[in-house]
């Protein structure tokens, strides 16, 4: 079964920082786009930072210049580094891939949106 995990959630003082890892698991024929998104209690879940196999990345504004997103294509793994953190940030991360998996013996594709269960990130103030 195609799995993504994340790790490293925490409780930091503002100013801090953190650094989020999400792993793949099972067979998967390619990633396309992965990304991490947060909700927050009482939101609607919404994009932090987003890159593309070939390494183009997307940030919300709230999170440009502190957030850096980086992708390992060997490794199918996607980390997201927080500096400078806000009690503004506190959320549940979750980790996101756009897959193509392989259905059947003769190559048959096909896209599936993949989460993990996210990880709780607490910014002290």
């Amino acid at each position: 079964q195609v799995q993504l995990v994340e790790s490293g959630g925490g409780l930091v003082q503002a100013g801090g920082s953190l650094r989020l890892s999400c792993a793949t698991s099972g067979s998967i024929f390619r990633i396309n786009k992965m990304g991490w998104y947060r909700q927050a209690p009482g939101k609607e879940r919404e994009m932090v930072a987003e890159v593309t196999s070939g390494g183009m990345t997307n940030y919300r504004d709230a999170v440009k210049g502190r957030f850096t997103i980086s992708r390992d294509n060997a490794k199918n793994t996607v980390d997201l580094q927080m500096n400078r953190l806000k009690p503004e940030d506190t959320a549940v991360y979750y980790c996101n891939a756009d897959v193509m998996l392989q259905v059947n013996i003769e190559g048959a594709l096909r896209n599936k949106d993949l989460w993990g269960k996210g990880t709780l990130v607490t910014v002290s103030s």
